[in-house]
């Protein structure tokens, strides 16, 4: 059995990337419609940002996409439950191993209601962070209803690239939920204003 499914390529891991990124000192114009494209190995991905829902961490998110900071990176995990397959997917740590991060976190707490279903975006938190912490890293929810509290920052929705999402969720793992072969963001690009 392969690790990849169709309609990804076969490309080496990345190295870890050891930059640190500033914080963004203004936010995204919330009046507009910003969209930020994820390029990989298994197609492209975009994200409608949640300039309202997630004023900082849309704007963070958009700022580290702008200045190539998740050019490089994988999406290091895969989790989900054996019966019931994955629930998300989660990149943009620049070491790889899900303990990195940009330098910098920002806190947008999430309203008490808020449900994180197929195609939401938020940014990933440890523990002992913060309600609405983030840095560099997020998840795509891939289940219907992911089951998680509201303690993760919404970072946008996907508009297109729903099949890539379906691609990179069915990525062969092995016991760590960590993919066995390479998904990697070539590139990241932020697009809107408008």
């Amino acid at each position: 059995m392969s690790a990849l499914p169709a309609g990804c390529r076969r490309v080496p891991a990345p190295p870890p990337k050891r930059e640190r990124a500033r914080r963004p000192t203004t936010r995204l114009d919330r009046d507009r419609r910003w969209t930020v494209f994820l390029e990989t190995n298994c197609g492209t991905v975009a994200i409608r940002l949640a300039t309202r829902g997630g004023p900082d961490s849309s704007t963070s998110f958009a700022a580290l996409a702008r200045r190539g900071f998740y050019d490089g990176l994988t999406f290091h995990r895969i989790a989900g439950d054996p019966a019931t397959g994955p629930f998300v997917i989660q990149g943009g740590d620049p070491l790889g191993t899900g303990l990195g991060g940009p330098g910098y976190i920002v806190v947008d707490k999430p309203p008490p209601g808020t449900r994180y279903t197929r195609g939401t975006v938020a940014m990933a938190k440890t523990a002992t962070e913060p309600r609405g912490a983030s840095g560099s890293q997020f998840f795509i929810v891939t289940a219907a209803d992911s089951g998680l509290p509201p303690d993760y920052a919404l970072v946008g929705r996907v508009v297109g690239g729903k099949k890539t999402v379906e691609r990179i969720a069915s990525v062969q793992t092995d016991d760590q939920e960590r993919p066995v072969a390479p998904v990697v963001i070539q590139h990241a690009t932020l697009a809107g204003g408008s």
